[in-house]
């Protein structure tokens, strides 16, 4: 039985850029959580994007991460990944 091992990476962006990234996120096979957090370290949301990948649920998720981008200027997107043991780390994008 094969261990699946996670990592965390965690990048800032402007809040133009916060609904573009979220999207490009949800899309990559192995992010399994993305949080959102603002210049304080407050989280306001966080998105299991096994649920956000489901049709129904990824345009109520993008209309909030939208709306919680009206609420600053700069965020702290946190996001968890998945490898298999056998895979290399991926190395740290910053965007």
């Amino acid at each position: 039985m094969e261990t699946i091992k996670t990592f965390f990476e965690e990048f800032r962006v402007l809040a133009g850029d916060l609904a573009d990234n979220v999207k490009r996120l949800i899309h990559e096979g192995n992010v399994r959580r993305i949080i959102i957090k603002d210049d304080k370290g407050n989280t306001f949301i966080e998105i299991p994007v096994t649920v956000a990948a489901i049709g129904a649920i990824f345009a109520p998720v993008l209309a909030a991460v939208g709306a919680i981008a009206a609420m600053a200027s700069h965020f702290t997107i946190v996001v968890e990944k998945a490898h298999p043991p056998d895979a290399p780390a991926a190395s740290v994008n910053r965007v």
